[in-house]
């Protein structure tokens, strides 16, 4: 979206700026709240990273090896919890702070101070799951669902786990309700819901679903505390609860928080493949109403992951054409990218190989999920390394490949350099073969008949286990060098001094601003002009 900046002058902008650990303590600037999200979850990504290295070592041959079988459960619990909740959501909510206010031309998040609490009430919760190892009886060892009965025998460090996972939801609606007001209430004049960059609607999305969701984990956790520690006995037989009770609450949250995981994600791309093709996002409107399809139908999907429990043939039949279903939305959106990039004049920085990258392994990870979405083939591959395969192929190669086509798409703009273009391509490359030599494997593990959560495994299943173990280190050796080669250079203010628009068909009032963004930006709001009327970024 070009626009006019109404006599707007950056230049005497920082002055404003505080400095020295005050400004990042007490902060409430939205970029530099966004900056603290962002460096928060990718210490966690390293913490989760080094836990699934653990895992990976011990599944590297058969026989225990490194790790007792608590200690593996304890791994993967605390890998899925910390990916989850401290890596990828904090990332896209970093995302949220540093480009929504940029992209609807508002000068801050509506609540400054509330979005410097919602930050800081993360780091008590990372530390209290992390010290968890530390407990009596090691770290929460249930799976990262938490399922009773397993909950309901842990020791403390499971009340350790719940009270984390308690702060962690509150510090997401509190994120959520700013972004709400935000695009809701603080657009530039001129700029309609249906002319706002799809980053921003698909944050509008998520952050309902996620207003929708949290409360309802927060309420399965504190049934199982006070089952814990009250005698009530919700999830307990032996008081007359129901254990599968928990699946249904833990799912009913579980199913949206994937998309709340992975839209952000599609407005990324959404992005940065129209830019890259210089042209126009194909289907802007049907993208808007896919997003919002598939938050609508999240909710009604969620027992596809419990046709073992015993459930009625009806029951199976509604939640697998219910989940057969909202594949459509998530194909119109594929389709969209494809039709965007169709006679475009492409060209391949490393944004968008990571965004391409993510169109086709997230493709992969959709059919897998749809393959599993059928009650009969889901009953032969249930809690197998198949799911594992899947789950990975969507938030990995989805999500993950996702933020890092947004950083190298936007760090010029938050930076003010220009990250080395071949070290740039050497990440994508390294990654996504990394990637795939760990995760495609495991398909055939899981149809084989291997299940997940096990420390130790049969003979037939260690040549493809192998394989895994090697591309998962070499996956992690790769995002080292993001850290090292990319991520770091650039913090520092090393390399090619970037451009106001680094990127030429970029569209949007993100890039109105110099670079590096000034500490304050539309301190009075952009006035659109006439053809930016007709743009939709």
């Amino acid at each position: 979206m070009s626009a006019v900046l109404d006599h707007h002058d950056h230049a005497h902008d920082d002055h404003h700026a505080p400095s020295g650990w005050r400004r990042w303590v007490y902060a409430t600037n939205h970029k530099d709240i966004g900056t603290l999200y962002l460096l928060f979850s990718f210490t966690m990504f390293m913490f989760g990273g080094v836990l699934a290295l653990g895992i990976r070592a011990e599944l590297f041959q058969p026989g225990l090896q490194l790790v007792n079988p608590e200690l593996f459960n304890q791994l993967t619990t605390m890998h899925g919890l910390i990916m989850v909740f401290g890596a990828i959501m904090p990332a896209f909510v970093g995302f949220a702070n540093w480009m929504i206010p940029l992209q609807i031309g508002a000068s801050d998040m509506a609540f400054a101070r509330m979005n410097n609490f919602s930050f800081w009430l993360l780091i008590p919760a990372a530390i209290m799951l992390a010290a968890s190892f530390f407990m009596p009886g090691g770290a929460p060892a249930g799976g990262w669902t938490i399922y009773a009965p397993l909950s309901l025998q842990m020791g403390p460090s499971m009340d350790a786990g719940i009270f984390a996972l308690h702060i962690l939801g509150a510090s997401s609606i509190m994120g959520s309700i700013n972004i709400i007001v935000t695009i809701l209430n603080m657009r530039a004049p001129g700029m309609t819901l249906m002319k706002m960059p799809m980053f921003c609607w698909t944050w509008l999305i998520t952050a309902y679903l996620l207003i929708a969701v949290m409360p309802v984990l927060a309420g399965a956790i504190t049934m199982t505390l006070t089952d814990r520690h009250f005698g009530t006995t919700f999830f307990n037989p032996a008081g007359g609860g129901d254990p599968v009770m928990f699946q249904h609450i833990f799912w009913f949250f579980g199913h949206p928080e994937v998309y709340i995981m992975i839209l952000p994600a599609f407005g990324i791309v959404s992005q940065i493949v129209p830019a890259f093709s210089r042209k126009k996002l194909f289907g802007y409107a049907s993208m808007v109403y896919a997003t919002a399809s598939i938050a609508i139908l999240s909710f009604v999907v969620w027992a596809h992951h419990m046709y073992t429990t015993g459930m009625p043939v009806t029951g199976q039949l509604f939640f697998m054409y219910a989940t057969m279903l909202i594949s459509v939305p998530t194909g119109v959106k594929v389709f969209n990218w494809i039709a965007t990039m169709w006679k475009g004049s492409m060209t391949f920085e490393t944004p968008m190989l990571f965004a391409v990258g993510f169109i086709f392994v997230f493709t992969l990870g959709g059919f897998t999920g749809l393959i599993l979405s059928m009650a009969p083939i889901d009953l032969q591959l249930q809690d197998t390394y198949y799911v594992v395969a899947h789950f990975h192929y969507v938030l990995v190669a989805g999500s993950l490949y996702a933020l890092f086509a947004g950083y190298y798409y936007w760090a010029p703009k938050w930076t003010g350099v220009m990250y080395n273009e071949t070290r740039g391509k050497i990440h994508f490359w390294w990654s996504l073969i990394a990637f795939n030599v760990t995760f495609f494997p495991m398909h055939f593990l899981g149809l084989a008949g291997m299940p997940r959560r096990y420390a130790d495994y049969p003979m037939q299943f260690a040549d493809f286990n192998a394989v895994a173990s090697v591309g998962a280190f070499a996956f992690g050796l790769a995002q080292v060098y993001f850290f090292l080669f990319i991520i770091l250079p650039t913090m520092l203010g090393k390399g090619e001094k970037a451009p106001q628009r680094p990127w030429e068909a970029a569209e949007g009032l993100e890039w109105e601003v110099p670079s590096p963004a000034p500490f304050h930006t539309f301190e009075n709001p952009p006035k659109l002009n006439a053809a930016a009327n007709k743009i939709v970024a």
